[in-house]
């Protein structure tokens, strides 16, 4: 009896070990499947694009505020961002008043590279300002330009990033601008090629501001590190004279299509928000949709230039409308 009982017991201790096992490889598997769930529905809300933060959007921290600008990197990351846009000229008067000498751009880097590393974020591009006119009608001025621009090049390679963004001064007649502009762009690509940076321009107020014609310059370099840099705001070709106002203004719509084909780099430009947190002169979605048409993924950089908010709430304010605008893109 005892043997049988000890059998009977046995066997349905065994079939509940077998129900529980069955309920539990079932809760496991679930949880499995509802982690899985949940890992696809993060990986569908992310952006088709990176976020990178441009310096200039904290260019009056630094230079009212005094803020150091080499706590950009700890900044950007505190604000959520995985990339780093440098600003050449928010590093003035320490490089200028150095002349942009070897150990003051090396200081610059190691010190750059230092901060990148230590919050954990990608160096990505420098914007040079202040450093001559690429697009000039001299030559000899013309090429002293792209001289003063290799020691960037250099910092740019040094720092890991892909490359530098240039502005296209100079001529203010189309033809002659088109001309200087393809012949300072040439010599410059020809040396960052080399130390394989892109040279990027933006779309930065003159004849550069003109879509269609800042195409053309990029279509006649034909070198695969020049490229264009499209920021959603800097159409204005002309302002007033003694004034801020715009004059001639390029459609920003169009702008951006012209030169979305030759981008390497995105900037995304805000100055003020409606009550739903959308930027009053730019359509965002319309932007992004155009932006990912074109097959871009790269980084996407946040460049407040308001004044209503202050330089924290708005470069927040504009990541936020990157984020829920590219929900809304097909």
């Amino acid at each position: 009896m005892k043997r049988r009982r000890f059998i009977r017991n046995s066997s349905q201790a065994g079939v509940a070990l077998s129900i529980l096992g069955a309920y539990a490889c079932k809760d496991t598997k679930k949880k499995v499947v509802e982690a899985s769930d949940a890992e696809m529905t993060d990986k569908a809300e992310d952006p088709f694009f990176k976020l990178s933060l441009a310096q200039w959007s904290i260019h009056k921290m630094i230079r009212n505020d005094g803020v150091d600008p080499y706590t950009f990197a700890e900044k950007a990351k505190a604000w959520g961002f995985s990339g780093l846009e440098y600003v050449s000229q928010l590093y003035n008067p320490e490089l200028e008043d150095a002349g942009y000498s070897e150990e003051a751009m090396a200081a610059f880097v190691e010190k750059s590279n230092a901060e990148a590393k230590k919050h954990g974020l990608e160096n990505v591009l420098i914007m040079i300002d202040g450093q001559g006119n690429l697009a000039v009608s001299d030559e000899k001025e013309r090429n002293e330009t792209v001289e003063k621009h290799k020691k960037w090049v250099d910092a740019a390679a040094a720092m890991g990033c892909h490359a530098i963004r240039v502005n296209l001064n100079g001529s203010s007649e189309p033809e002659e601008w088109k001309k200087n502009s393809i012949d300072g762009l040439t010599k410059l690509c020809t040396y960052a090629k080399e130390k394989n940076i892109n040279v990027l321009v933006e779309n930065h107020g003159g004849l550069s501001s003109n879509g269609a014609l800042h195409a053309a310059v990029m279509k006649a370099v034909e070198l695969d590190n020049c490229g264009t840099l499209p920021d959603f705001g800097n159409f204005c070709i002309t302002r007033k004279p003694d004034s801020r106002e715009c004059e001639e203004m390029y459609d920003i719509y169009k702008g951006v299509e012209e030169l979305m084909p030759y981008a390497k780099a995105v900037s995304a430009k805000s100055h003020d928000f409606d009550a739903d947190g959308n930027e009053t002169e730019i359509d965002y979605v319309k932007m992004l949709q155009m932006v990912k048409d074109h097959g871009y993924t790269g980084y996407i950089g946040v460049e407040y230039e308001g004044s209503e908010l202050g330089e924290e709430a708005g470069i927040i304010a504009t990541k936020e409308l990157m984020l829920k605008a590219a929900k809304e893109v097909s």
